[in-house]
């Protein structure tokens, strides 16, 4: 019976030399040792998600602040998940009942809400406003333009920005 002479994998090593650490991090930020493990767990689940996160774990020299970079992102997208499903059901709550929609539907529209929120997030506050304003207010791109101060060009190149990513966060779901 042989040993394996195999290289240790660093994202092991990661895992087993600093979960604890990352872990007490995320209970000092959160308050919570439940949102704290799974957070932590989340982190290790997104370097492993990206083979760059993976091939930086090998040749780290900070890890704790490797782990402590991709753990914030975590922690804000949860954050910001957990805004966008209590606005949410602050929402259903308002509703009479006849409207309620089931649990189904619920998680669906959170889950759009998310994706949407993500798509918004990367791009500029002028580009996101113009959309919004747009979109959801109804307003002409004339109206649009007094609202943000630019012209009535910059708001349809805005428009055209979001629209198109919107159009590639659908053509990545339907993939």
């Amino acid at each position: 019976m042989s040993l394996s002479t195999a290289a240790p994998d660093p994202l092991d090593a990661l895992y087993r030399d600093h979960h604890g650490w990352l872990q007490g991090w995320l209970r000092r930020k959160t308050g919570c040792g439940t949102d704290a493990a799974d957070l932590a767990q989340d982190t290790f689940l997104r370097i492993l998600a990206a083979p760059r996160n993976i091939e930086q774990a090998a040749a780290l020299r900070e890890p704790r602040s490797f782990l402590a970079t991709i753990a914030r992102r975590v922690m804000i997208d949860h954050f910001r998940r957990r805004a966008l499903e209590r606005a949410w059901l602050e929402t259903l709550a308002a509703q009479p009942e006849p409207l309620a929609i089931s649990p189904e539907d619920s998680a669906l529209i959170i889950e759009t809400l998310l994706r949407f929120d993500v798509m918004l997030d990367g791009l500029g506050s002028k580009v996101r406003r113009a959309f919004l304003l747009s979109q959801l207010d109804g307003l002409g791109y004339a109206e649009v333009a007094l609202q943000l101060g630019v012209s009535v060009s910059s708001v349809k190149k805005y428009v055209a920005r979001a629209t198109e990513q919107c159009l590639l966060l659908m053509i990545e779901d339907a993939a």
